[in-house]
């Protein structure tokens, strides 16, 4: 039996942007520039803005369609070392989460948390979010931070700086192919 939450019936969104942030965001990192300097926050609030309101929404489908794409890699990824996904990586993310308090506000933390347990369970985690209401302006950097934490651990474990990049650049021009 199909579930309302099941991927096939939940939109794509714009990959491309949402992955653009991340990989800024992971360059910025890597490149030891851990706080956001004005010139970079000046540009993404332009580029929020650029994209209008259904512009936005695609975005954070996008941003879903990442974590969803990268919870499933994990999931492979541990399985075949006999280990859960869930087990493994929530908690993790959780912790990496509640060290950020400035970017993710601790009643964020549960429905972040809620995605990454749809999307390892192979469920939509942007039908799964849409359950609860529309998203709320404080969801928004927990959303981007949920996102980069798990590119950042698949490319910690491949230890390849780029890898959660190119698998997800390497899936996007493979669709329509075939």
């Amino acid at each position: 039996m199909s579930s309302p939450c099941d991927p096939q019936h939940a939109p794509a969104g714009d990959v491309g942007a949402a992955l653009m942030m991340i990989d800024s965001r992971l360059k910025a990192i890597y490149d030891g520039k851990a706080q956001t300097d004005a010139e970079q926050q000046a540009l993404t609030d332009q580029f929020a803005a650029s994209l209008g309101p259904g512009g936005v929404d695609d975005m954070l489908d996008g941003a879903c369609t990442l974590i969803y794409m990268f919870m499933q890699w994990l999931r492979m990824a541990y399985e075949d070392h006999g280990k859960d996904v869930i087990e493994y990586v929530v908690p993790n993310l959780v912790a990496s989460m509640r060290m950020m308090p400035r970017s993710v506000r601790p009643e964020a933390i549960p429905m972040m948390a809620g995605l990454l347990v749809a999307a390892g369970t192979g469920l939509s985690p942007s039908l799964w979010r849409k359950q609860y209401g529309y998203w709320s302006e404080d969801e928004m950097n927990p959303l981007e931070a949920t996102a980069f934490l798990l590119a950042e651990h698949v490319n910690r474990l491949t230890d390849d700086r780029d890898f959660a990049t190119r698998m997800i650049t390497e899936a996007l021009s493979g669709v329509g192919e075939g």
